[in-house]
């Protein structure tokens, strides 16, 4: 984007007003509780590219009619580890209260990049939420690599990381039963590599895909220098300039694209109540890698001289099969 507030007004009277300099704008035009046709939702889907949030003022929606409006991008997920509705699970819904305080949304992140598809879109909408506190801050992460040097882009280049569901494990705490029901998300969710700098499949343009939340370890990299260097890349969702800010009212809807911003829910409002509802559309393909991946060979440290296939025998090292 340019910086300059964009009014547009398409042929199906979607008008969509640019709010933010590198990310947002506000959506109006739509009865979404009516759903969408096929024209409105396609326009929709590519106005989300462009501008990485949308925001939907005095829109009332049931679970119901906002499951059905995610239906129209694609099939929903199911989270396995937010607090669902009991009879439809696709429904996620936050109850914050002075009995519920919120839970570990205060970090930056993507939703659910452990998944090897992440998600393509995020749908959240206030119900009953206070005059003040509560925001959302979302971060444009095409910004964000565009605001690098162009050494730093270069280093960057090719570089992967393993993204995993760390954040949820306390939620098994520590008893046999929790232990064993942990190894079986494990199993279903085990570490998975993205790239550091992805491309958007619409826009084509790059992207920082780590986040705090999630990426655990840049592949091929010694532990320190890995820790470093992704610390150094998730201080730059802290940036002003990059951010939009958005003060939640009730009936109000905001869609972001899962693949390209990051967002930080913000603890500040308890113990006032919060309540949200939220669907989370399935991805359609893995993170794409905007460069050619990079031969461990070149990503590793160069500490010791022993070749990487001696390396691979972890010293003799290995699992024991434990018997009673």
């Amino acid at each position: 984007m340019d910086g300059s507030i964009k009014n547009t007004v398409n042929a199906l009277h979607i008008q969509v007003n640019q709010i933010n300099t590198y990310l947002g704008a506000e959506v109006a035009g739509l009865n979404l509780s009516n759903g969408l046709n096929n024209a409105e939702t396609d326009s929709l889907e590519n106005t989300l590219a462009e501008f990485g949030v949308l925001v939907f003022r005095e829109q009332p929606l049931t679970g119901d009619q906002l499951m059905s409006l995610g239906k129209k991008f694609d099939q929903l997920s199911v989270h396995p580890f937010s607090p669902n509705d009991e009879k439809n699970p696709a429904l996620i819904l936050f109850k914050n209260d002075e009995l519920n305080p919120p839970w570990k949304t205060d970090v930056w992140h993507s939703d659910e990049t452990f998944r090897k598809v992440p998600p393509f879109a995020t749908m959240l909408h206030a119900l009953d939420v206070p005059k003040y506190g509560g925001d959302t801050i979302f971060t444009s992460m095409t910004a964000v690599f565009e605001g690098l040097s162009d050494k730093m882009q270069h280093f960057l280049s090719g570089l992967e990381a393993y993204h995993d569901f760390i954040v949820f494990k306390e939620v098994f705490g520590k008893t046999l039963e929790g232990r064993e029901k942990l190894r079986g998300y494990e199993r279903d969710y085990p570490p998975t590599l993205h790239p550091v700098v992805a491309k958007h499949p619409i826009t084509g343009k790059k992207l920082i895909f780590v986040n705090p939340q999630f990426t655990v370890k840049i592949k091929g990299m010694d532990d320190i220098e890995s820790q470093q260097l992704l610390n150094q890349l998730y201080d730059l969702t802290k940036i002003p300039e990059y951010q939009y800010r958005h003060h939640w009212t009730n009936n109000t809807l905001v869609i972001w694209d899962n693949r390209s911003t990051q967002h930080y829910a913000v603890h500040d409002y308890f113990p006032k109540k919060r309540f949200m509802q939220r669907v989370t559309i399935t991805g359609r393909e893995m993170p794409q890698n905007a460069f050619t991946s990079a031969n461990v060979e070149h990503v590793r440290n160069r500490k010791t001289r022993t070749p990487s296939e001696l390396l691979a025998l972890h010293g003799g090292h290995s699992p024991k099969k434990i018997t009673n």
